[in-house]
């Protein structure tokens, strides 16, 4: 995106990093999509702007918890042609961990519980299935992996012998408690936040600070309460639609790059992502758009 006149530092999975200062970054969200960890060939219209809104709004519920990196989203520093999808935000030094906060129990979580009865070293109760929620959320990370690579589930003892013990208690504990408030303001307005996953770096004093996105449905499983079942695959507002198409439908092999998305797919995937924002916040997302455009 060189029309910026900014300096790209960095591109993940959907974020672009460009450096505007010695002391902030412009992290600019497209609407790729990715799955099963490839960069899908189709966008998802305005994914990148749900994406900035939500997590916009709950930095805001969950700065009393922990400070986080959002600076502004709507800024003179910040180029129009991107606004309402990018986040002016304060350099941070990374903890390179993939921080996991699992509720229910589903994914890569329940391939790990039936195989050997616990989720990175947390032992669980016999008994449990798809969808089953936990008798308390537990912290479960993973290595980051470049694009492309797979993360791997790790135990808290892993993170601890590499990044030394205070730190990650200083992880679980934050972790465990932005996913508790997030479940707790989700369930008030029909939606169950079954995981999510969290990034943190510290800042030019040393605090740890909530950066990258948060409780997204890029970053989290989404569930309406109303249809939450137990023993199955739940209905969800989150990109779990296209992992399912991919598994299914599309007839996709799981080792070469993914097929491109069909207009119903796409469709269905920008609706379930706005749904979760209006649901979450009460906000309209048409508002939002409307905002930026203006």
């Amino acid at each position: 995106m060189s029309e910026l006149d900014l300096k790209h530092i960095a591109s993940g999975k959907v974020r672009d990093i460009y450096e505007v200062d010695d002391e902030h970054l412009l992290f600019v969200t497209s609407d790729r999509i990715s799955a099963y960890d490839y960069i899908l060939d189709t966008p998802i219209p305005d994914k990148g702007a749900v994406l900035t809104a939500l997590s916009t709004w709950w930095f805001e519920q969950l700065a009393d918890v922990v400070p986080n990196h959002l600076v502004a989203v709507d800024d003179e520093r910040i180029p129009v042609s991107v606004r309402g999808r990018s986040m002016l935000v304060r350099r941070l030094s990374m903890v390179p961990v993939e921080c996991v906060a699992r509720g229910y129990l589903t994914g890569s979580g329940l391939k790990e519980y039936n195989a050997a009865g616990n989720v990175c070293g947390v032992p669980l109760p016999a008994g449990l299935v798809d969808g089953s929620e936990l008798p308390q959320p537990i912290f479960t990370p993973a290595t980051k992996a470049e694009i492309g690579d797979h993360d791997e589930n790790v135990s808290f003892e892993h993170v601890a012998s590499v990044h030394g013990e205070a730190l990650a208690s200083e992880l679980r504990d934050v972790t465990l408690r932005v996913y508790e408030r997030g479940l707790q303001i989700a369930r008030r307005n029909g939606v169950i936040v079954a995981d999510t996953k969290l990034e943190f770096g510290h800042d030019s004093q040393g605090r740890l600070v909530l950066a990258d996105e948060v409780l997204t449905p890029d970053s989290s499983r989404f569930w309406p309460a109303s249809q939450y079942e137990p023993g199955r695959s739940q209905p969800s507002y989150d990109k779990q639609y296209v992992r399912d198409w991919l598994t299914g439908p599309s007839g996709w092999d799981g080792a070469s790059q993914p097929p491109a998305l069909p207009e119903v797919v796409v469709a269905a995937t920008r609706a379930k992502y706005v749904e979760a924002y209006e649901r979450i916040t009460g906000l309209r997302f048409a508002d939002w758009l409307a905002h930026f455009a203006g």
